[in-house]
């Protein structure tokens, strides 16, 4: 008869002395260990959901920029702001232009609103009516030369030119009547000792008659404005505006108005006492 192994008892420890653990069902440690494991996970995916949200909304609160702006930059990539589309507008008024101040011009312009000459501060006055420039009286005076102290307007064959005296009879034709300008009360004239007018032909300025006629009264008559000499003045003409009496070559003329040191020294003038 054939040997047979007799079944090992049941509930017997193992060969190696462990004996299975029949408390708990098989595998909960693995359940266990999954189930921490996607616990784990969640907890880490809405942690990145939340800061990522709250990255998002910090630069719509930092720097003004709107949401929609912020939204459409991908996350990690650098944006180069764009210009700006409402930028600072122009102020309010004449097209942003101040009005406070009237610009200067270089040279004078017409009667009463010729300005100052670029390079000084002092220049012609744009108000013939300055209470720096009262209204003539009847008086006689005699006209001297800023750089030329020396020298006086003098009539000499009809023609006013600058000459030093030379005795009583050339005092006598450097004196002149000052009288209310004959087109103008705010402006000068200035009258011979026989009776002419000091007028501008051709823009030389010369001794003649008065004729009564309009021409002859604008000729006749000079403006006094500011000049850039302390106690002088230039002489406009009335109808020539822009133009001033000056001396060159010791002749007087009309001349159009130039900012350089040489034509304001060369216009500008003092009226002083009489020589005869």
């Amino acid at each position: 008869m054939p040997e047979t192994t007799p079944e090992p008892p049941r509930n017997q420890p193992w060969e190696n002395g462990w004996a299975p653990d029949t408390s708990r069902a098989p595998g909960t440690r693995r359940l266990w260990l999954a189930g921490a494991l996607a616990l784990s996970t969640i907890v880490a995916c809405a942690t990145a959901i939340a800061v990522m949200d709250r990255d998002s909304d910090r630069p719509s609160q930092a720097s003004g920029i709107p949401s929609s702006t912020v939204a459409e930059t991908p996350p990690g990539l650098i944006s180069f702001a764009s210009p700006s589309t409402t930028g600072t507008s122009a102020p309010s008024g004449k097209r942003g232009l101040s009005s406070a101040q009237p610009t200067k011009s270089s040279a004078p312009g017409p009667q009463g609103s010729e300005s100052a000459p670029a390079k000084t501060s002092k220049s012609p006055s744009p108000h013939p009516n300055s209470s720096s420039h009262p209204k003539p009286t009847s008086t006689w005076r005699s006209v001297r030369s800023v750089n030329y102290p020396d020298r006086y307007w003098h009539v000499s064959g009809g023609y006013v030119k600058l000459d030093p005296v030379r005795g009583s009879e050339s005092g006598e034709d450097s004196t002149f009547k000052v009288v209310k300008g004959l087109t103008d009360g705010s402006c000068y004239s200035f009258a011979t000792h026989d009776g002419q007018y000091l007028r501008h032909r051709n823009f030389i300025l010369l001794a003649d008659r008065n004729d009564g006629s309009s021409l002859f009264k604008q000729d006749a008559t000079f403006c006094p404005r500011t000049s850039a000499y302390s106690g002088a003045v230039m002489l406009e003409s009335v109808n020539y505006p822009g133009r001033f009496l000056r001396h060159q070559n010791f002749q007087l003329k009309l001349d159009s108005f130039q900012n350089s040191s040489l034509y304001l020294a060369d216009s500008a003038f003092r009226l002083v006492e009489g020589l005869s």
